[in-house]
């Protein structure tokens, strides 16, 4: 039976490398995406964007309007982890106004890297755990 990875929430900032990319580029209305970045302490790379997508919320003035709020990605790392980040369009608060980049949810590797899992429970051939 093939493994089971489970998606962890996170909901943590992390701290992209400067030098990956230019923070306040925006290429077609999206963000670039940092080649790199910093999580609970430990520098994690992008191997590859599986996917893309935007998240929309009503405009504060009100009406129907809506405002574009969030671009998300599902990455996979060069460590095999997968994630899903995100970049705020707008600062929750005047204190955060430099935090825009947000890990959400991870799918950790089986290494246990710091900061993730330690291991996913084998499932033997009934379908009890180990």
């Amino acid at each position: 039976m093939p493994d089971m990875k489970k998606e962890q929430f996170v909901g943590e900032r992390l701290k992209p490398d400067a030098a990956t990319f230019n923070t306040f580029a925006l290429v077609g209305g999206v963000p670039q995406m940092p080649k790199r970045f910093t999580w609970r302490g430990e520098t994690f790379e992008v191997a590859e964007v599986l996917d893309g997508w935007k998240e929309l919320g009503p405009a504060k003035e009100g009406g129907a309007r809506q405002y574009l709020r969030k671009h998300w990605f599902h990455i996979r790392t060069t460590t095999g982890e997968e994630m899903k980040i995100y970049f705020e369009r707008t600062a929750r608060s005047t204190k955060m106004r430099k935090t825009r980049w947000w890990l959400y949810s991870l799918v950790p590797t089986r290494k246990g890297r710091k900061g993730t899992s330690q291991s996913t429970p084998k499932r033997t051939e009934g379908g009890t755990e180990q």
